[in-house]
């Protein structure tokens, strides 16, 4: 289990209302009496109350990731389940498995290969990191380091002698560490095209007004308590997603290996992320299988968060901060030049503070439309709150063309789904239907946004719950407070990570090639288009399959009575596991 989740983390917790179930086995010590001949046990965990007096001496419950995909009975944000999988002890155990797979090349051919291949355990390592967690970790260091900074302090510890490879049994290193602001890009300009219909739009495409994707918490909570929001979910992958594919696919395909071989982490700023790794609709069963979701190699292997740097570095009996700012190791390149052009790009850009700290999904659209209508305007219009707000294109004549909403934390989150929600015909002869078909006619579902930027966390995702907070032993210590910060002391904590999130280069900065017919926030869509093009046709799969996901409504039977024998319950649990979350 991540030994950083705790209660305390549980910020957009919802309401439990059920009890968590889950069957173990325990093994006696002694020989069991006649009563207790029956060793399977099953232990009630309540996630909102006192545990019940103990019926027997059974060891502490654990809830391990699998356990959670089995069961459709939890209505909280993943962050309220305890995960024993995904944590920094697995990175460190993979790494002491067996020594790295090395890339070799290129050749007189231009061709790679892979060293070490023989050894079933090798793998070739490589890892995303998030610009959220940098900036957390750039707040942390303090003395004004930028999240570019604290992103080479990152690849210092993935990439250097003195990182990771230091006291390591094999000395393993990382091979590449990419930036997911590559994949959040492409995501940007495949949403865009999805809500304004652009040439690389899915076949499937969502019901208006769309609503952003990229959220796990938010995805789990649709799929398990309101499926009725399901059609209007974004297909575009996550940028986490679209990053495990990309390098799973075009390195297996180029090096010719198996893509269990190829160990992807992902450093994220949320403790969902993790169960988003763990989709089964995020595998090869569906880019290299039959395109259905399945039990297969994972695009993304492991997830931990920006807490979890801090407790990797530690492990290994070093301070992270300790760390240079300066610039890594040269890596071996990408064995295919356009991937490596976009992967590894020279300078860095900065987030456009319009934007906000969430990626940019809503902000791109509105912005790729308005440069598309010269002379138009973006209008905002507050909200009930501050993580609720309305933005309207304005064209040059005064009409409105476009609108668009921002719904961040569960409380708004609630309210949003509400208008959503369809009407329920009456059951009295000739009666209306109602609910939300009383609202007036030309308001579909009572919204009429063209798309709807969805996020769990208030304050979007540089306030996940994986990030460093200003209670944080570390952070005390390091700033040196002598009480126990409060909530005040955490809002004033927030807006140093923004501002850590917004450092750096000038927005747009960066190469750009003047065959560029249109940027967009320092964005070509024709670019990213030609690159998407490419990586199809490098791997021989369907843009279709490797951009786009699916979702399924998630029903819950807890808490409803059924006699089974402990055979049928495991087989029952075993068939939970093959869908949703």
């Amino acid at each position: 289990m991540s030994a950083i989740l705790s209660v305390d983390d549980l910020n957009d917790f919802i309401s439990p209302g059920v009890a968590c179930i889950k069957p173990i086995e325990t093994l006696p010590t002694a020989a069991p009496a006649a009563s207790d001949a029956n060793s399977n046990l099953e232990v009630e965990v309540i996630l909102d109350g006192q545990q019940p007096e103990a019926k027997s001496n059974a060891p502490p419950a654990e809830i391990s990731l699998t356990d959670c995909l089995a069961c459709s009975g939890c209505v909280t944000s993943a962050e309220a389940v305890l995960v024993s999988l995904q944590s920094h002890n697995e990175v460190l155990n993979m790494l002491d498995s067996a020594p790295a797979l090395k890339l070799v090349g290129p050749d007189a051919d231009g061709k790679y290969s892979v060293e070490g291949l023989e050894n079933s355990a090798a793998k070739l390592y490589v890892a995303s990191v998030s610009p959220q967690s940098r900036a957390s970790l750039a707040a942390a260091c303090g003395n004004g380091v930028t999240e570019p900074q604290a992103g080479r302090m990152i690849e210092q510890l993935f990439l250097g002698e003195q990182g990771l490879a230091r006291g390591g049994k094999w000395g393993n290193k990382f091979t590449w560490v990419v930036d997911t602001n590559t994949a959040r890009e492409t995501t940007l300009v495949l949403g865009s095209d999805e809500v304004l219909g652009g040439s690389i739009a899915p076949s499937d495409k969502a019901a208006t007004p769309v609503l952003t994707a990229s959220c796990p918490g938010w995805v789990c909570y649709a799929e398990k308590t309101h499926p009725y929001v399901l059609p209007h979910l974004s297909r575009v992958k996550s940028p986490q997603a679209l990053m495990g594919t990309l390098l799973k696919t075009s390195l297996s395909r180029i090096l010719n290996i198996a893509p269990d071989r190829i160990w992807h982490l992902a450093v994220m700023p949320c403790f969902d992320k993790k169960l988003e790794a763990s989709r089964e609709e995020l595998t090869d069963a569906v880019w290299a299988g039959d395109g259905k979701p399945g039990r297969g190699v994972r695009d993304v292997d492991c997830v931990i968060t920006s807490k979890e740097v801090l407790m990797l570095a530690a492990s290994r009996g070093f301070d992270f901060f300790s760390l240079s700012t300066s610039v890594p190791p040269q890596t071996p390149r990408f064995p295919d030049q356009l991937l490596h052009d976009f992967l590894f790009r020279p300078g860095h850009r900065q987030q456009s503070r319009e934007a906000g700290t969430s990626g940019g999904n809503m902000h791109f659209i509105l912005r790729h439309l308005q440069a598309k209508n010269p002379g138009s305007q973006i209008q905002t219009v507050p909200g009930r709150n501050a993580d609720v707000v309305e933005y309207k294109l304005i064209a040059e004549a005064g009409e409105v063309m476009f609108k668009a909403a921002r719904f961040y934390g569960f409380r708004n989150i609630q309210n949003l789904v509400r208008k959503l929600k369809p009407a329920k015909a009456s059951r009295m002869p000739g009666g209306k239907p109602f609910g939300s078909a009383k609202r007036p006619a030309g308001k579909a579902n009572g919204l009429d946004y063209g798309y709807v930027e969805v996020m769990a966390c208030p304050g979007g995702c540089t306030n996940g719950g994986g990030q460093i907070k200003v209670d944080d032993q570390v952070v005390v210590d390091r700033k040196g407070l002598a009480v126990k910060p409060g909530p005040q002391e955490q809002k004033e904590w927030q807006k140093e990570v923004d501002e850590a999130y917004f450092s750096g280069d000038e927005p747009g900065s960066g190469a750009q090639d003047d065959s560029w017919d249109l940027v967009v926030d320092g964005i070509s869509p024709s670019h990213i288009r030609n690159v998407l093009t490419h990586w199809s046709t490098l791997t021989g799969i369907q843009l279709e399959r490797l951009a786009y996901t699916s979702y399924r409504e998630v029903v819950s039977d807890v808490g409803k009575e059924k006699k089974m024998t402990d055979t049928e319950r495991v087989v029952q649990l075993a068939g939970k596991i093959g869908g949703g979350w």
